[in-house]
């Protein structure tokens, strides 16, 4: 794909949007931030004077051009400043996920070779300590919350004020030096560089350059008709391309706010108070919301649970047609208006959903019924899917043409192909520059014509031109007769209900599949109290035959939705067990961004899978696991494994087909 060299408007890069912000929006808000339950704000052109004095700090310290500067924390307009003012002095912001452990951080900062680093607080700055014998390239860490840092040597520990202080003390010296930097920035220059989640390996660094980022921007913004008046609440994490292109890219390109919450624990408050107008989240916070929603139901009183269910029945006849503007017929309207007064208009601004005019959902398929639950209430749920290594987009809903069972068309711009095993191919303005310091795994990801193989299995649907992805290549496979095995296509069914938190689906090469299921605490922590069923633990609860009971139905239930599927019938769940603690990231078997490291999970629980196929009854345990503190313990356990019924298949048919 040719590519312009010429910057969009002259803008070649995110500092230099920020100056056409300031001078265009400058009394209009930029950044909120909650803090000790106040609302904090920052306009267009305050946020400029931040980020300048923090740029200027920077080459006070001698912060060099292309160095990389690393970021970790929670989302806080400090951090963006952060990553702007490094961006300003031409160096690289590398965000760094605040949950990862000391050994993960090493990684990362030792791997891009950070000279520098912006921490959030004393629990940040204990991790680069624990590990900064490995880390000698590291020269100095700058922390935002001083709280417990006074007794800490200071000659390498800086307070972040101190060093904007420091760069306005220094304004005059070295304000020729930042504007000539910034001036030198090239629409082809590094914009960041952001680590993939490490699925199946070690982390890569992905670096985008300003082309991508602003490219892909104003795309996704001219497509879903964004503007500087949009609201967004910046809560995802700020080492994922999405918060990048959200709260970075998308923000100053159209000049919106961006609202920090105060906490991860405030997030669903502050989403009702802000009310953002557009919004993005993955599935599984989506299906949070939906649990809490159920719970909340289920304390209701009798006549309200009648009410809810019988206005949430219409809303799934005919709310979607309503929202993508379809025919409906006038009593269905007039029924649909009287349900949004009673249901839904109060329900969405519960959830903090009242005013999205877009909302998106990507980073893995979400479950049919939740997705159609959330547009039946009148919200514009999109979704899209996407990759670090596309500066996000490679396919969005157009309105109107919404559904459930695609990921829409190629987003503008983009172009896809589909090889011959299925794979999909993309390239875009939007593609990656290179994995750093590994020329091996990009050229192995992209070819000399800039195609992109992103490692799903997918094909477009004839007439609609949408998209529709199976699962990641390497997962599907075939069982033992020949027919499909696509994991991910069950584990979203099962994980539709409010009660089961993961689902782990084997059965590639075998003649049977079967299932670990993680519970949802929350939602089955509520069922016992309010049935007086004490536990002492989430392994208890786990193994309660109740539960037992009602994961079986979930399971059969879904298995008689797989049986109407000919391709994919044969994945139907024949046993299952519930596994005796959650897949966690600090255990490895889940990345950062909550995605199941499926090789992991079938190593480190090779005797549970073994023990579902041999036909035991029960099997004994033993795993290790990692506390909160970083100790390593361990967990023993004897797991019921229970059969599913399952819908007898015609093979014959499904062969035919």
């Amino acid at each position: 794909m040719a590519q312009s060299s010429q910057a969009t408007g002259g803008l070649s890069s995110i500092p230099a949007l920020l100056q056409r912000n300031a001078e265009r929006y400058g009394s209009k808000d930029a950044y909120r931030e909650k803090e000790f339950g106040i609302w904090q704000t920052w306009t267009w052109a305050q946020a400029e004077k931040e980020i300048e004095a923090l740029a200027l700090g920077f080459l006070n310290l001698g912060v060099a051009e292309g160095d990389f500067v690393a970021i970790s924390g929670r989302n806080r307009p400090h951090f963006y400043w952060a990553m702007v003012a490094a961006q300003s002095v031409g160096a690289v912001p590398v965000p760094v996920y605040q949950d990862s452990g000391a050994e993960e951080m090493a990684y990362v900062l030792g791997h891009c070779g950070a000279r520098f680093m912006v921490a959030e607080d004393q629990e940040q700055v204990d991790k680069v300590i624990d590990v900064q014998d490995q880390l000698h390239q590291l020269e100095h860490v700058i922390y935002i919350d001083p709280r417990g840092m006074r007794k800490y040597d200071h000659h390498k520990l800086h307070q972040f004020t101190h060093i904007q202080e420091q760069g306005r003390a220094a304004r005059e010296e070295f304000l020729p030096d930042l504007k000539a930097r910034r001036e030198k920035l090239d629409y082809d220059d590094t914009c960041v560089m952001l680590y993939t989640s490490g699925t199946t390996g070690k982390p890569k660094g992905v670096v985008l350059s300003n082309r991508n980022i602003i490219e892909s921007a104003k795309n996704a913004c001219e497509f879903d008709r964004l503007n500087s008046s949009d609201e967004v609440l910046a809560y995802l994490p700020m080492a994922w391309v999405g918060d990048f292109i959200f709260s970075i890219g998308q923000a100053y390109w159209t000049g919106f706010c961006v609202n920090c919450p105060e906490s991860p624990e405030t997030m669903i408050t502050d989403l009702r108070e802000i009310g953002p107008t557009y919004y993005f989240s993955p599935p599984r916070v989506f299906e949070t919301q939906l649990t809490s929603v159920m719970i909340r139901m289920e304390d209701a009183s009798r006549f309200k649970q009648w009410l809810f269910h019988r206005f949430m029945a219409h809303a799934k006849k005919v709310g979607g047609r309503i929202l993508d503007g379809k025919p409906v017929g006038l009593m269905d309207r007039l029924t649909y208006a009287l349900g949004d007064v009673l249901i839904y208009g109060p329900l969405k601004d519960t959830l903090g959903f009242g005013r999205v005019r877009v909302g998106y959902t990507a980073g893995e398929a979400i479950g049919p019924e939740i997705f159609e639950f959330y547009r039946s209430l009148g919200i514009n749920l999109k979704q899209l899917y996407g990759q670090t290594e596309a500066s996000v987009f490679i396919t969005v809903q157009p309105d109107g043409e919404v559904r459930a069972d695609t990921v829409g068309v190629p987003a503008p711009d983009v172009e896809i192909r589909i090889d011959e095993t299925g794979e999909i191919y993309y390239r875009s303005p939007g593609v990656f520059v290179e994995y750093y310091r590994n020329p091996e795994s990009t050229a192995k990801t992209k070819d000399e014509e800039g195609w992109v193989a992103t490692g799903d299995a997918g094909f477009f649907e004839e007439g609609t031109g949408h998209l529709r992805i199976i699962d990641r290549a390497k997962d599907v496979g075939k069982m033992a007769d020949g027919s499909l095995f696509a994991p991910k296509y069950v584990e979203n069914k099962l994980k539709f209900y409010p009660d089961i938190l993961e689902a782990v689906l084997f059965g590639n090469g075998r003649d049977h599949c079967v299932a670990f299921i993680n519970i949802d605490l929350s939602a089955i922590g509520n069922w016992a109290e309010r049935n007086n069923i004490a536990y002492a633990s989430y392994q208890e609860l786990a193994g309660h035959p109740k539960v037992l009971a009602s994961i079986q139905d979930h399971v059969e239930e879904v298995n008689r939705s797989v049986a109407e599927d000919p391709m994919l019938s044969g994945c139907q769940v024949h046993r299952f067990l519930v596994l005796h603690k959650e897949l966690d990231a600090d255990d490895g078997e889940m990345t950062r961004t909550r995605k199941v490291r499926r090789a992991v999970v079938a190593e480190k629980f090779n005797d549970l899978v073994e023990a579902l196929y041999d036909g035991s009854t029960e099997v004994s345990t033993e795993t290790e696991v990692t506390y909160e503190d970083g100790r390593k313990g361990s967990i023993k356990a004897t797991l019921e494994l229970c059969d599913a019924k399952v819908v007898p298949v015609n093979t014959q048919k499904v062969a035919a087909e």
